[in-house]
C-alpha cells in the first residue's frame, strides 16, 4: 500500500512544479495541495517528521504564491501602461 503514495506524491509535485514554473496560477494550487497529501501520509504511516515539511513547504508554497501574484501585478500593469 504504502510504495503507491510515493508515486502519486512525486507526480503531484512534480506536476505543481510544472505548473509554477510555466508561471500558472493552478502550480501553486497544486503544491499547496499536494501538502494535504503528504499530512495523510504522515499520519497514516506514522511518520510524524511529515508533518512539519509539509507545513514548513505549505508556508513556502503560499509564501511564493503571495510574491508571484504581487509580482504578476505589477507587470501587468507596466503591460496596460
Amino acid at each position: 500500500m504504502i510504495a503507491w503514495w510515493s508515486w502519486l506524491l512525486t507526480a503531484v509535485g512534480v506536476t505543481g512544479l510544472y505548473f509554477a514554473g510555466r508561471k500558472r496560477a493552478l502550480g501553486w494550487a497544486i503544491g499547496l495541495g499536494a501538502q494535504v497529501l503528504w499530512v495523510a501520509y504522515a499520519l497514516s504511516t506514522r511518520q510524524y517528521g511529515f508533518l512539519v515539511s509539509a507545513f514548513a513547504y505549505g508556508w513556502v508554497y503560499a509564501k511564493n504564491f503571495r510574491a508571484w501574484r504581487s509580482e504578476k501585478g505589477v507587470s501587468d500593469a507596466a503591460a496596460d501602461a
